[in-house]
């Protein structure tokens, strides 16, 4: 049953990531800026804490009483998955909505598969699978076919948008009304995206220690109902500080300097 839900989440999740770029067309006369930081204030700073707040009874003393080490560790990585976001953004703008959100979904599912992996080879923990896990077991096997697909589909989709540029070069028209169309720069931009946007499942994994707080707290209510759901909503919302913060001086630093350019 948990594996159903699993995918059905994923479902939803992958559903919300699709299409949370659509109410931006609606806000053409807006500049980037501003739409970017009207939906990150709501989607970091208000929905986290208000979805920990429903779920986790004294979320606020979980991450008062976390060590400290836990806490930066935690925030550097909602950082760094910050940078992924805006250049999630930037990539989207350069290649467009189809194809920048494939290049860079497909990159983030591969590094955040592969690189925790790669590091618990080295460093080996209880409960966490190494790359030679993964290699060894069907199951693991399975995982790495998926990545392969999604490497395939990359490789294509990256062929799609060498396609399009050559179009849009031929075709002045299009060209001159597609002027933000850059393929070079948005697959650099699409890279750097998805190696750091792999970076939110690391945060998870470095704040493990407060969702393990809540999920005893939780069981400690209802020892009977297995293990908590929503034990990482209290991790989100110390990666969202990280992702927040660094954003919101970022897109000052972005529009400050556009302004000394004019």
């Amino acid at each position: 049953m948990d594996i159903i839900f699993g995918v059905i989440f994923h479902f939803i999740g992958g559903f919300a990531s699709g299409s949370f770029y659509i109410p931006y067309k609606k806000v053409k006369g807006w500049a980037w800026e501003s739409f970017w930081i009207v939906g990150g204030i709501f989607s970091w700073l208000i929905v986290p804490p208000l979805a920990a707040w429903l779920t986790i009874p004294g979320f606020g003393d979980i991450i008062c009483h976390a060590s400290h080490t836990v806490l930066m560790v935690t925030y550097i990585f909602g950082v760094l998955w910050g940078i992924g976001g805006l250049t999630y953004g930037l990539g989207v703008r350069y290649l467009g909505v189809a194809l920048g959100s494939s290049i860079i979904l497909g990159l983030c599912s591969i590094f955040g598969a592969l690189i925790p992996s790669v590091y618990y080879q080295f460093y080996p923990e209880s409960g966490k699978d190494s790359i030679s896990t993964l290699m060894n077991s069907h199951w693991g096997q399975m995982v790495l076919l998926g990545i392969l697909v999604c490497i395939i589909g990359i490789i294509i989709t990256g062929k799609a948008g060498m396609m399009k540029e050559k179009e849009l070069s031929q075709d002045k028209e299009v060209a001159t009304n597609n002027t933000e169309y850059k393929f070079g720069l948005g697959i650099f931009v699409a890279i750097v995206s998805g190696v750091l946007s792999a970076c939110f499942a690391f945060g998870i994994d470095s704040g493990k220690e407060m969702a393990n707080v809540a999920n005893v707290a939780w069981q400690a209510v209802h020892p009977n109902a297995g293990n908590f759901l929503y034990e990482n909503n209290v991790t989100y919302v110390v990666i969202l500080w990280g992702r927040v913060n660094h954003q919101l001086y970022l897109v000052y630093d972005i529009k400050r300097s556009q302004q000394n350019l004019w």
